[in-house]
């Protein structure tokens, strides 16, 4: 059974930092796109940042360029959001996803995989984790 954890989330101060981690189980992610969503009250699910197995690949949301990073770790089947200078327009519900993709052409067009992981018919969700930033 696919299992995905999140967890790292937290209250912080506006311009505080918090990691997250996205721990895997059940299944090796070779070939697939990883990434992290939200959800905010009364809001739809967003694209917050995705990555390519490989780490070929990277995207982010305009909203958290500059401000978070997404990584891998292939040996530990963990990948992780470093998010800096937060602001309490990030306070969310943070999901870690993944989905699978067709890596015989290379890694996806690196717009694409958030698109890839929301709506893919066969991808792993996790439970969510709070991420709550104070002014």
């Amino acid at each position: 059974q696919v299992q995905l954890v999140e967890s790292g989330g937290g209250l912080v101060q506006a311009g505080g930092s918090l990691r997250l981690s996205c721990a895997a189980s059940g299944r090796t992610f070779r070939n697939y796109a990883m990434g992290w969503f939200r959800q905010a009250p009364g809001k739809e699910r967003e694209f917050v940042a995705a990555i390519y197995w490989s780490g070929d690949s990277t995207d982010y949301a305009d909203s958290v360029k500059g401000r978070f990073t997404i990584t891998k770790d292939n040996a530990k089947n963990t990948w992780y959001l470093q998010m800096n200078s937060l602001r309490p327009g990030d306070t969310a519900v943070y999901f870690c996803a993944a989905s699978p993709v067709d890596g015989r052409a290379g890694p996806p067009p690196p717009s694409a995989m958030g698109l890839m992981i929301l709506t893919s018919p066969l991808g792993y969700w996790g439970q969510g984790t709070q991420v709550t930033v104070s002014s």
